[in-house]
Parts: C-alpha cells; sequence; structure tokens
C-alpha cells in the first residue's frame, strides 16, 4: 500500500532547497495570487523562500482571513500529561536523553488520574498523553489501560508516545485514545541521524511511516510538525506541508494537526544549530496556513505569552496552557527531569482571560464522543 515514504523519496531533496533558495518575487505573487482565488493546487515551495520574506504582510493577512473564514474566533485548548520521562534514545536536543542524569519516574494508573483529575478540575478536556520512548517502562497495554480509565473523563485523548505497530494503534483507538502527535523531528535524513546518534528512534523510515499506521487504524486526529532549530525552517516546513497535505488526502475521516515546536532549553549542553526567529516563526505559520486551510495550527507553551498573544490571529486554532514537562508535575513540580523548559508560565484562566482580550473565544470541549456514537 502506498504511504508518504513513496512520496517522500521521490523527492530530490537538493533540488527542493534550491527551488527555496532561489524562488523569485514573481513565483512568490504567483503563489498568493492562487491563494487568494482559492486554489488549493497553489505551489508549496516560492512560500517557503527567501523572496516570500518581503510579503510576510500579505501573507498575514490571507491567513487571517482563510482562518477566520474556516473556524471562527475559535481558539481550543488543551494540556499536556507527562506519564514518563524514562526513554532508550539520546537525541542530543531532548532533556529525556538516556545518557541524561535527571529524576527518572513512570506515573502509576493512581498517579496518572491524579493528574488528570488536577486538569479536568482546571476546566480541560481534551488532553495529550506524552511519554519519553521506552516501551519497556510504558508498555503499550499500560497505555491502552489508561486510555480506558480516562477517556471517559476527557472528550478528546490523543497520544505523544512511541511510534507504534498499526494494530497497536487499533487497540489505542478501541480504548478510547482518538488522536496521535508526531514530530518527525526534521525531514533532513543526515541531520536526522547526526541527532539521533542511538537508540529506536533513529530508525528514520519507521517514524516517518507511524501516521499513515495510525490513519489506517482509524485514529480521528492525526498531528505532524517539525522540531524547529535542527536543520533549516524552510525546508523542514515544506516537508511537513507536504506531509500534512498528504494525510489531509489520504485519511479524509482524520482531523489533521500542525504543530510549531521551537527548541527550548533542556538537560545537555546542545545548542540550537539553526535558530529560529520569531519572524520565521510568523512566516512559516501563515504558509501553513495557505497550505493547508483546513488544518488545525497548534501552539505550545514553548513560545513565551506575549508572543502567543500576538499569534492567535495568525492562523493558530489549538493552544497549551498551564503545562508542566514532568511527569507528576501538576501535583509535584520539579518532582522529576523534565522534557524541556516552558517560556509561557500563565496558569490556564489567564491563557483563556488573554485569548478573549483579543477578541477570541477559547473553548474547553469542541468534541463529544456522542458524535459518532
Amino acid at each position: 500500500m502506498k504511504s508518504f515514504i513513496d512520496i517522500f523519496s521521490a523527492y530530490d531533496h537538493h533540488h527542493v532547497r534550491e527551488a527555496i533558495e532561489h524562488a523569485s518575487r514573481a513565483e512568490v505573487e504567483r503563489a498568493l495570487g492562487k491563494v487568494a482565488s482559492g486554489d488549493v493546487l497553489v505551489d508549496y515551495l516560492p512560500l517557503f523562500s527567501h523572496a516570500a520574506d518581503e510579503f510576510l504582510e500579505e501573507m498575514a493577512r490571507l491567513s487571517y482571513a482563510i482562518t477566520r473564514r474556516r473556524f471562527g474566533n475559535i481558539i481550543q485548548l488543551y494540556a499536556p500529561l507527562y506519564i514518563s520521562n524514562e526513554c532508550s534514545n539520546s537525541c542530543r536536543y531532548c532533556g529525556f536523553n538516556i545518557h541524561n542524569t535527571i529524576t527518572r519516574i513512570t506515573l502509576t494508573l493512581e498517579d496518572t488520574m491524579r493528574e488528570a483529575e488536577i486538569l479536568y478540575r482546571e476546566g480541560f478536556r481534551h488532553i495529550l498523553l506524552v511519554s519519553g520512548e521506552h516501551r519497556g517502562k510504558l508498555p503499550v497495554d499500560a497505555l491502552a489501560e489508561i486510555g480506558l480509565r480516562i477517556h471517559g473523563k476527557f472528550s478528546s485523548v490523543s497520544i505523544e508516545v512511541y511510534p507504534l505497530k498499526e494494530e497497536e494503534y487499533a487497540l489505542m483507538a478501541a480504548s478510547g485514545v482518538d488522536g496521535l502527535t508526531l514530530y518527525q523531528e526534521t525531514y533532513d535524513r543526515d541531520v536526522y541521524a547526526a541527532v539521533h546518534p542511538a537508540g529506536p528512534k533513529r530508525d528514520f523510515e519507521w517514524r516517518l511511516h507511524a501516521p499513515d499506521r495510525a490513519g489506517r487504524a482509524g485514529l480521528r486526529k492525526l498531528g505532524v510538525g517539525s522540531l524547529l532549530g535542527l536543520s533549516s525552517w524552510r525546508i523542514d516546513g515544506f516537508f511537513t506541508a507536504v506531509h500534512a497535505r498528504y494525510l489531509t488526502e489520504t485519511y479524509w475521516r482524520s482531523q489533521i494537526q500542525v504543530s510549531f515546536p521551537r527548541l527550548r532549553h533542556a538537560e545537555g549542553d546542545f545548542a540550537t544549530p539553526h535558530p529560529v526567529s520569531d519572524r520565521d516563526l510568523v512566516h512559516l505559520i501563515c504558509a501553513m496556513r495557505l497550505i493547508l486551510p483546513d488544518a488545525g495550527l497548534v501552539l505550545s507553551t514553548r513560545e513565551p505569552a506575549a508572543l502567543r498573544d500576538h499569534l492567535i490571529p495568525l492562523g493558530i486554532t489549538m493552544m497549551s496552557a498551564g503545562s508542566r514537562t514532568e511527569p507528576g508535575g501538576y501535583s509535584n513540580p520539579e518532582g522529576a527531569g523534565k522534557q524541556f523548559e516552558i517560556e509561557d508560565r500563565r496558569k490556564p484562566l489567564e491563557v483563556a482571560k488573554s485569548i478573549m482580550q483579543h477578541g477570541f473565544d477559547p473553548v474547553w470541549k469542541d468534541w463529544d464522543r456522542s458524535f459518532i456514537a
């Protein structure tokens, strides 16, 4: 069966880099003209180019108009719930790196439910279960048990864990999990190999194929993204867009989401090799909205409060709030090692209030399982 790997492998990556670096002003204008006319077959490449930098104001205007037309003034709120920081990988940029000396914890089922109850009382009805990538410490049957216990309390439960087999994603769906978030980190094979020197995550194609396996297993939400700063944001942005468009067309019953995580400080001494400025982030978000008018665009607490507030009108439809990036962090802050440092430390209600002050509507719940019962 054809998958995204077939499409991805057909690209000449040198040609993609050259096309992005040398795109002309006229090519950008043609692309924006197609977007303005509602043509969904817009050429992606010019929108990520250096030539497009000077069109950022127009891109922002179009992005705002498309988002309001497709999503109204809604910003959905969610929270991550970290289950484990134990990991079998040596990702150079991550606080959970197996070689880092941090306090390691895997929550029991009771501990997980205690964390979930805190988030529920704060108003969240959409949560993302997150863990380090260690099958031995958090096996699939344990994830399924968490899904069974937790999905009755929350309207939507997604996972951000190690890549699963198709039948394991089907088990997740049967256990009440309805969404997957899985970052490829970078679509540059050479960079990917350099920052993942050892561990199961070193398998580039197994990870790249995971959203296909989840889509075939029937998960309702499929989320992708690149870890911004590992490689050129323009090239990774382009391939993220190609990936998301493929998923949109192939798994049309699923909602496709794109996240924009920028590298943040974490345990270890990893320095961001390709820093992404605030202006670059705005450019990337706007380009993604123009290419993917119906995709959910997600912004996490990796970004500072003031920037998050200013990005709300430009295409974002989903934001985390009050996040902790260590297992048990809601009931016992600082009790375990973090994956990375967050920037927006506001409480959930403060984030909701700010969203309203900017003329938008924070939504804690926009889905119910009875819709498909």
